[in-house]
């Protein structure tokens, strides 16, 4: 009996020992579990609060761009302005600005390296900006949003003494806070947030708080009166054999457009830089040359955002000529160092490229547009996934089978270029780009350029 007894002792003893041991793992848990969903809870509010002043932002830039943009059409002496508006941004930046110069490619950097953005960022981008589309500037409005959105979450990060995972993540809700309220696409806006930092990797742990960013920022601005376009894509064609090789077809000029794009900016810049070493004077020829092309053809309408572009493309009234005079007049805007972003211009010559090709390719224009619309911004970007998101939240989903193929083709022939040079390459886009793999997007050009030049 006292064996048996002995038995169940140990036998209790060990199993008291066991459920001592599982209930401090529990508690364990509980308390990790409790840790991270405060910092997760504070992580939100920061996310809501920075989304929320995003949406504002917007409205009022949005809001600024469209009446400048009416002075500028009703005022044709407007255009005058660009000298005195590109030496002026061009001082300001480089005697106040310090790192504000390096702009998007900035907010790249701290998202992934947690690099300081200064607090004066967000309202040179916005005043320089408003500035270059009332002189006439040829560019966008993506760029200023992400720079503000950028600078918003940096310093609010550094407020509240966030680590580096935390500061991250609020980075790159920012980004799509920006992206989502100016183009009130807050499908893309969430992805964009996601991908822009890298070539061929999507940050999904940062997932929920871009989304949660995006969606608020476009709300708030909806709520205040932000009111964005919309164009009817028309009729889908059926998926067959022939829709698919012509959109293949348009995909692949997409992406060597959109090459092309980003080429036209770097060699804009690399002329300037390397024939004129006047920074001030750099910038004064740049806009002189820019107002000598405006009056010289009589390209005054493609100025600013020309959102008549898109318009045009969709209703099949563009011709070849009109993409290519946009390239031109928008890398010697941003190549001389005025303010804007990429992105609206990169619509307006995917969308007119699109119209202008439909019927070659048998395509209803209107869909081809929307086709063109797409690959270009997506090529540019390297954001193939954000570029499918777009097309959901402007187009509907009805054409995704040809969002996908337009976004992918385009994708892969525009290579390891773009107009972020701050892109980290995670995944190589081809066998072919191997070699290029955790290199930034501007290390792979310098490389490749290097290649084609017998050096390497």
């Amino acid at each position: 009996m006292a064996q048996g007894a002995s038995i169940r002792e140990r036998v209790s003893s060990a199993l008291g020992g066991v459920l001592s041991h599982e209930e401090a793992l529990i508690a364990a848990d509980t308390r990790r579990d409790l840790r991270n969903m405060r910092e997760s809870l504070r992580l939100l509010a920061l996310v809501l609060v920075v989304s929320a002043a995003m949406g504002v932002v917007a409205w009022a830039f949005l809001t600024s761009l469209d009446i400048v943009t009416g002075i500028r059409e009703r005022h044709i002496a407007a255009f005058l302005l660009l000298p005195v508006v590109g030496v002026a941004t061009a001082w300001v930046y480089r005697t106040h600005g310090k790192l504000a110069s390096r702009g998007n490619n900035l907010v790249i950097d701290s998202a992934l390296t947690g690099t300081p953005v200064p607090a004066r960022m967000a309202p040179l981008t916005f005043i320089c900006s408003v500035a270059t589309h009332l002189a006439g500037g040829s560019a966008g409005r993506e760029g200023t949003a992400v720079q503000i959105g950028g600078t918003l979450a940096d310093n609010t990060a550094r407020a509240a003494r966030l680590g580096a995972r935390d500061h991250q993540d609020l980075m790159l809700a920012g980004i799509s806070a920006a992206f989502g309220a100016v183009f009130g696409a807050p499908l893309a806006g969430t992805f964009f947030g996601m991908e822009m930092c890298y070539v061929g990797k999507l940050n999904y742990s940062s997932g929920i708080y871009c989304l949660i960013a995006s969606f608020t920022a476009d709300g708030v601005a909806r709520a205040i009166g932000c009111a964005h376009a919309s164009y009817a894509i028309g009729a889908v064609p059926a998926l067959d054999a022939r829709t698919v090789a012509a959109t293949v077809a348009l995909a692949i000029v997409f992406g060597l457009i959109a090459r092309l794009f980003s080429l036209a900016i770097r060699t804009v810049r690399r002329v300037l830089a390397n024939r004129i070493t006047s920074y001030l004077l750099a910038a004064l020829t740049g806009s002189l040359a820019l107002i000598a092309v405006y009056f010289l053809f009589g390209l005054q309408r493609y100025a600013g955002l020309s959102t008549w572009l898109v318009e045009a493309g969709f209703s099949g009234d563009t011709t070849l000529a009109d993409p290519f005079i946009k390239i031109a007049l928008t890398a010697l805007t941003l190549g001389t160092g005025f303010q804007g972003g990429e992105v609206t211009p990169l619509f307006g010559i995917g969308a007119s490229l699109g119209g202008a090709l439909a019927a070659l390719v048998d395509l209803p224009c209107g869909f081809a547009a929307a086709l063109g619309m797409l690959g270009v911004f997506g090529a540019a970007l390297n954001v193939p996934i954000t570029t499918i998101m777009l097309g959901v939240d402007l187009f509907g989903g009805a054409a995704m089978p040809y969002y996908v193929i337009a976004s992918f083709v385009s994708y892969l022939v525009a290579g390891h270029r773009g107009v972020y040079p701050a892109q980290r390459i995670i995944t190589p886009k081809r066998r072919s780009l191997e070699g290029d793999a955790n290199a930034t997007v501007a290390d792979a050009i310098a490389r490749h350029d290097r290649l084609e030049d017998g050096d390497a």
